[in-house]
């Protein structure tokens, strides 16, 4: 009999356990030197200081003082040492309990953001491993479904919730690292130097009298704090859900 959704009549492809999974299951052999979680630990000081693509076997063991080849009695790939360090960054995200989902979708995306500045890698980490499923990740995602379980919503829209706002609060820590990165690498540290590397363009774009709006943008009292930028934009998704399923 051919299995569902394979009309060819292979087998499929044995799955491949997971980090997670192998954790689970006993051990063997001598007793361990390392754990996870110092493994996860220094690829993250690894990452913190030089990049994500910096975070290598040979690099990650030579921190931690072992053989190169020693590490895959711990891990089986680099994707593997991703998800520890997904894993170790989420874990320092804690939610407010008993809180409505407003007060926890708030909190959860002003820590988002608060490790995405500490931890600049982690954003990109996210394209790298799209479907990492870590256990901080997930009693993350379930804190979120059971702060809107009850307000009457279907299972999707109560998974929208959370993908939204999490959506949101990635994507503006994002844009914000990106260009933090980019002033790092031009030597740029205060906002002025933007504005003032930009000056000359931008006052040919205002001078052309093309761009009416975006002239009273430039000319009048903006706001170009992040944190104001991204605390206005959280509070308008939040409305907008708020509106869009009348909770």
């Amino acid at each position: 009999m051919t299995a569902p959704g394979n009309a060819g009549g292979e087998s499929p492809p044995a799955e491949r356990l997971t980090i997670w999974e192998r954790l689970e299951r006993p051990a063997r052999g001598p007793k361990p030197t390392l754990t996870h979680d110092r493994i996860a630990r220094a690829a993250i000081e690894i990452a913190d200081a030089q990049g994500l693509d910096a975070v290598s076997m040979r690099r990650l063991a030579d921190r931690l003082g072992v053989a190169a080849m020693a590490l895959y009695r711990y891990v089986s790939s680099k994707n593997d040492i991703f998800e520890l360090m997904i894993d170790a960054a989420h874990a320092e995200i804690t939610l407010p309990s008993e809180s409505g989902w407003r007060t926890l979708a708030r909190s959860y995306a002003e820590q988002i953001r608060a490790v995405g500045l500490r931890h600049p890698w982690l954003i990109e980490s996210f394209a790298r491993t799209p479907n990492a499923l870590t256990p901080s990740l997930v009693a993350i995602v379930e804190q979120a479904l059971v702060s809107v379980d009850g307000l009457g919503l279907d299972v999707d829209s109560m998974m929208a919730v959370f993908v939204t706002v999490n959506a949101f609060a990635r994507g503006a820590t994002g844009a914000e690292v990106t260009q933090g990165e980019a002033m790092r690498k031009r030597g740029w540290t205060p906002e002025q130097d933007i504005r003032l590397a930009y000056l000359p363009y931008v006052r040919r774009l205002v001078g052309t009298g093309r761009y009416p709006a975006l002239t009273r943008y430039i000319d009048g009292s903006n706001e170009d704090d992040a944190q104001w930028q991204f605390e206005f934009g959280l509070e308008c998704v939040l409305d907008g859900i708020a509106t869009r399923l009348g909770i």
